[in-house]
């Protein structure tokens, strides 16, 4: 409640790749989660025929494992104009890191 959230949506190329993507600039300007006021990100993972499921960060726990993490940066939107964050499903649900994200979220 009074929670300001962002949501993305995602069609077809995760379920193919195993990855989502976050954008973080456009035409050189910083956008997505480089700027976002949001409370929340909800990315929502979608099939041909609907929702498949959404994933929900905080957003400063997405900013913080975004830093911690070497991602992979590729272009990609209208006139490939993004630059977004390649995130492997697999290894943003790896036990490790998510430990030591909590670890984090216990500290602060």
């Amino acid at each position: 409640e009074n929670s300001k959230i962002e949501v993305k949506t995602e069609w077809g190329q995760w379920l193919n790749t195993g990855n989502i993507v976050i954008e973080h600039s456009c035409y050189g300007k910083p956008s997505g989660i480089s700027v976002t006021e949001a409370d929340f990100w909800f990315h929502n993972l979608a099939l041909p025929d609907g929702n498949f499921c959404s994933l929900v960060f905080p957003v400063s726990i997405l900013k913080k494992y975004i830093k911690e993490n070497t991602l992979r940066s590729v272009r990609g939107g209208d006139n490939n104009a993004a630059e977004l964050y390649l995130v492997s499903l697999k290894d943003l649900f790896n036990i490790k890191k998510l430990q030591g994200l909590l670890t984090w979220v216990q500290e602060t």
